[in-house]
């Protein structure tokens, strides 16, 4: 990837791709299982610290680092591309705040590959409105009670703890909210069901209930009523670059599959090969250039985070709207290109088409991303 990153650490990923992700991608699939074969070797790598600091025994990296990762784990397995995405951008959150007791061990335990965490935003009364959550912290002593039906929390059997967002106590509104974090088998909080979908069927998504969990006060994440603010301006830019390159890299493996399929079979009865059809020629040069386009505008989107502007905001919602296009193209090209093959399943082509369509519905949804940028276009605000 052109993604620059610290030496070493895209060559390892690969090797941890090739070695320990991909072998096990198919049975994640099929039994709609969580990766933790791999999860355990992200972590043995260090590579659930990416972005820690580098005194709490992280690996110190930014978004361009991030986005080189996740896009090769998701040539391997959008399961385990999407828990990472998850995970790091709920650690982000974690990260940046200045409310959080505990925050560093709990970065020093993520650095030693000994936390997973996720988000849980999304609720059953919002739905895919991720920015407005229906669930109210309420004062109690010191501290605070909520209830809430969590839905769609990645990881949400696994993870050690949920970066978690409620309307602050007496808000006007579902935007004053305040992030919060709960832990995994805490009084209250549990996690139901199994995620049984069509595309990363690996990735635990399941309904978290919050049932008079208590929040002490050094649990919140965000300060309170300024939940939007850490949800637009940090989780929201992580979470659109991470998913833009899960696509992308899912658009790439489409294209070495059709590219190996296209090379490698042919006709016996003319010994030609399905690469001399100039149809079949055609659909795979536009599944790249399609892929590359999707790349190459992620790329310029990380060097706007590296170097913010005003436009800033508006490339990371196009990346991720052009990045999941592209995809769900890319790869529905390639089915029709590798014909009976993909169908059958033969090529491991139709489990990377499904897990493609799955970002198309993941809030902010594709249709969320084009009304948030034609308001940003025509000088209005998202909300």
């Amino acid at each position: 990837m052109s993604h620059s990153t610290a030496p070493g650490v895209l060559d390892a990923v690969r090797t941890l791709a090739a070695d320990v992700v991909a072998p096990h991608a198919a049975a994640v699939d099929a039994d709609a299982r969580f990766p933790k074969e791999a999860v355990a070797a992200l972590g043995g790598a260090g590579l659930l610290g990416l972005q820690v600091d580098s005194a709490l025994g992280g690996l110190g990296l930014g978004p361009r680092a991030f986005a080189a990762v996740v896009e090769e784990l998701a040539t391997a397995c959008g399961s385990t591309a999407m828990v990472y995405v998850m995970h790091v951008t709920a650690l982000q959150a974690i990260a940046s705040s200045t409310t959080l007791g505990g925050r560093d061990d709990i970065l020093k335990s993520a650095a030693a590959g000994r936390h997973l965490t996720t988000l849980a935003f999304s609720e059953r009364g919002s739905r895919s409105h991720f920015w407005a959550p229906v669930s109210r912290l309420a004062a109690e002593g010191d501290g605070f009670v909520t209830n809430a039906t969590k839905s769609w929390i990645t990881s949400a059997n696994h993870a050690d703890s949920y970066v978690a967002s409620a309307q602050a106590p007496g808000a006007a509104s579902p935007m004053e909210s305040t992030i919060y974090l709960a832990r995994r088998g805490s009084p209250g909080v549990k996690a139901s069901g199994r995620f049984d979908g069509l595309g990363l069927r690996g990735n635990d998504s399941a309904p978290v209930e919050f049932k008079e969990v208590k929040v002490p006060a050094n649990d919140l994440v965000s300060a309170q009523g300024e939940g939007a603010n850490m949800m637009l301006g940090v989780v929201l830019p992580w979470f659109c670059i991470g998913t833009a390159a899960m696509a992308n890299g899912l658009a790439r493996a489409a294209v070495a599959i059709t590219a190996g399929h296209l090379a490698g079979t042919g006709f016996e009865h003319t010994g030609t090969a399905l690469r001399d059809l100039p149809t079949l020629r055609a659909r795979i040069a536009e599944m790249s250039v399609r892929t590359e386009q999707a790349r190459a505008l992620l790329t310029t989107t990380l060097g706007e985070l590296e170097n913010p502007t005003e436009s800033t905001p508006l490339y990371v919602l196009q990346t991720r709207l052009a990045s999941l296009e592209a995809a769900r193209a890319v790869t529905d090209l390639a089915m029709k290109a590798c014909g009976g093959a993909a169908f059958s399943r033969q090529l491991g082509l139709e489990r990377v088409f499904r897990d493609a369509q799955a970002g198309w519905v993941m809030a902010p949804t594709a249709d969320h991303l084009l009304e948030f940028t034609g308001r940003a276009l025509t000088g209005l605000p998202l909300f």
